[in-house]
């Protein structure tokens, strides 16, 4: 390496065709050896970086000269600047550091926001290598009916120094900036999710179809205060359930199905539920609520799994009873991870989605956790959380761009 020579080329200005088949050509003419390469196209305007070697110095003054010759003739600028090969050698060694990857989702993404986040990922000696846009560009003149989502993706290197502390960061940035950050060690797993399990109600659907039942029944109030009790941790899911289900003894069945053909699907599913199954991602529904609305979306979606409780019918009206085992949290984690090994996948591939606090063993269990418009104690102890759009969000969290999802 004595007689060699590493240059990086710097070159800006309007975008055009030909630019790098005409600065390639040059340094391929004298046999230069590409160590990196990087570009990016930001409103027509081209910035492209070149890293290469020269076994034979002398070359040099002469590849310099054709370059800056021509990028006056493309009308573009370039800098030239030599890299040492301890500096280069030292860069290399940083490759080895470990990967994350941090998206950021949200309706309009500010720089205040942008700010913050990058000085947290600066916080932790983290260098940001590359970022990209996964949402199309905003218009200035929206269509009013459109979906307003802007995403984009930070590759970020380095040995971090608390992860966990940059997290819970994140979570509060969350929260405080109206902002959804998903940090992801960008690893094997992060790039072959295989199973997504979702909650159901308030999650896949706008509501929670006990509340539409007891309604219909004229219990809707006690079952609330039955509710309301469960979160204030003065029952448990499973006598909760027990209680709220008896109120709804003599309901007829037609009632469960009008309230099924009505279901008010959640924003962003059937975009997500159509990408998923193309992509061949194996759908489970796990729900502490009912099989009946469960089956329903199973034919919607093509989903390939349900997993809820099973209500008592008796000629043509409901017990107040209800068959099996009861679908509380721990038994969600327990069906997702059986449902893993039966399609023989890590559980590192796979993506848990839920709204409350009996979701979070199976979103702590995932490889992918996603709170959704969850509760604060929800996100608090949650790896993910979206609250800013719909569950198509979830596709940019995967590293999705609009530019695959819509064409």
């Amino acid at each position: 390496m004595q007689n060699s020579e590493i240059i990086l080329i710097s070159i800006s200005g309007e975008d055009k065709p030909g630019v790098t088949t005409a600065i390639t050509r040059i340094l391929g003419n004298y046999d230069a050896t590409i160590l990196d390469i990087g570009q990016a196209d930001i409103h027509h305007t081209l910035s492209l970086g070149i890293l290469f070697k020269m076994s034979d110095r002398s070359d040099s003054g002469n590849i310099l000269k054709e370059i800056l010759f021509k990028c006056s003739e493309l009308n573009v600028s370039v800098r030239f600047t030599p890299i040492t090969a301890e500096r280069y050698n030292n860069w290399v060694d940083r490759q080895g550091a470990s990967r994350f990857i941090v998206t950021l989702l949200g309706k309009e993404i500010s720089a205040r926001q942008l700010s913050k986040v990058t000085q947290a990922v600066s916080d932790q000696d983290l260098n940001i290598d590359s970022i990209k846009r996964l949402t199309g560009r905003p218009s200035l003149d929206p269509d009013e009916n459109a979906a307003i989502r802007s995403c984009i993706e930070l590759s970020v290197r380095g040995n971090i120094l608390d992860k966990k502390a940059l997290s819970a960061k994140f979570m509060k940035y969350s929260v405080d900036l109206g902002i959804d950050i998903s940090f992801q060690e960008d690893d094997i797993f992060r790039r072959s999710r295989r199973l997504i399990c979702f909650d159901m109600d308030s999650t896949l659907i706008k509501t929670e179809v006990i509340d539409e039942l007891a309604d219909r029944a004229g219990v809707g109030e006690q079952v609330r205060a039955i509710t309301e009790s469960a979160m204030r941790g003065e029952i448990d899911f499973v006598e909760s359930f027990t209680k709220r289900i008896a109120l709804l003894r003599g309901l007829e069945e037609s009632v469960m199905q009008e309230i099924a053909q009505n279901l008010p699907i959640m924003d962003g599913a059937a975009r997500l539920m159509s990408i998923l199954k193309k992509c061949g991602f194996k759908i489970a529904i796990l729900s502490g609520g009912f099989t009946y609305f469960g089956k329903h979306l199973q034919k919607m979606f093509d989903v390939d799994y349900v997993y809820a409780n099973e209500l008592e019918i008796v000629d043509g009206k409901l017990t107040g009873n209800h068959i099996g085992d009861i679908v509380d949290g721990k038994r969600k984690a327990e069906l997702l991870k059986l449902i893993a090994q039966v399609e023989k996948i890590e559980l590192q591939q796979v993506i848990a989605v839920g709204d409350g606090a009996n979701d979070l063993p199976m979103l702590n269990l995932a490889g992918l956790g996603i709170a959704f418009h969850a509760k604060p104690k929800v996100k608090e102890n949650a790896q993910q959380s979206i609250s800013t759009m719909g569950l198509d969000g979830i596709l940019y969290f995967l590293g999705f761009r609009d530019i695959h999802i819509d064409n």
